[in-house]
């Protein structure tokens, strides 16, 4: 490894961003056997509880920006995945709701995302991958803190 390399993977921000590509790119793999990105399965994950969301409430949860899940949401759409509707309490509001279909993809990509999380658990260890979630969360809830 070169002294450039070295010092930036001494810096948490890079590591963690070194980890999240792996981790997006081994997944992705997974779930293009169904011809589908991380963030579809993400977006059907969040919808499969039927309730539907708003499309901030989505974007937030999803970890998506609001242009990018539009264009996403559009094509779902277009391929009978989900479906949007007017909020019938708030008319400025559109809601985003699974479908059937969308439904049916969810599971599939599910017992991929499963087998892809058993696969970690595997080669790390439960213990690891259960503390390595843990540290995980506490700097999510420390970046989180306004200041």
């Amino acid at each position: 490894m070169d002294i450039s390399k070295e010092k930036i993977a001494d810096n948490l921000a890079y590591v963690l961003a070194q980890a999240h590509r792996g981790v997006h790119l081994k997944l992705e793999k997974q779930l293009r056997i169904e011809g589908v990105q991380v963030e579809h399965w993400r977006i059907l994950d969040v919808l499969s509880d039927e309730k539907g969301r708003s499309m901030g409430d989505l974007a937030e949860i999803v970890l998506m920006n609001h242009p990018a899940l539009t264009k996403m949401l559009d094509k779902m759409v277009a391929n009978g995945l989900v479906l949007r509707s007017l909020d019938p309490n708030d008319q400025r509001r559109v809601l985003v709701f699974i479908t059937n279909a969308g439904y049916e993809l969810h599971q599939k990509l599910s017992a991929h995302a499963t087998k892809f999380q058993h696969q970690f658990e595997t080669n790390i260890g439960s213990e690891k991958l259960e503390h390595l979630k843990e540290l995980l969360n506490e700097i999510i809830d420390e970046t989180s803190q306004p200041g």
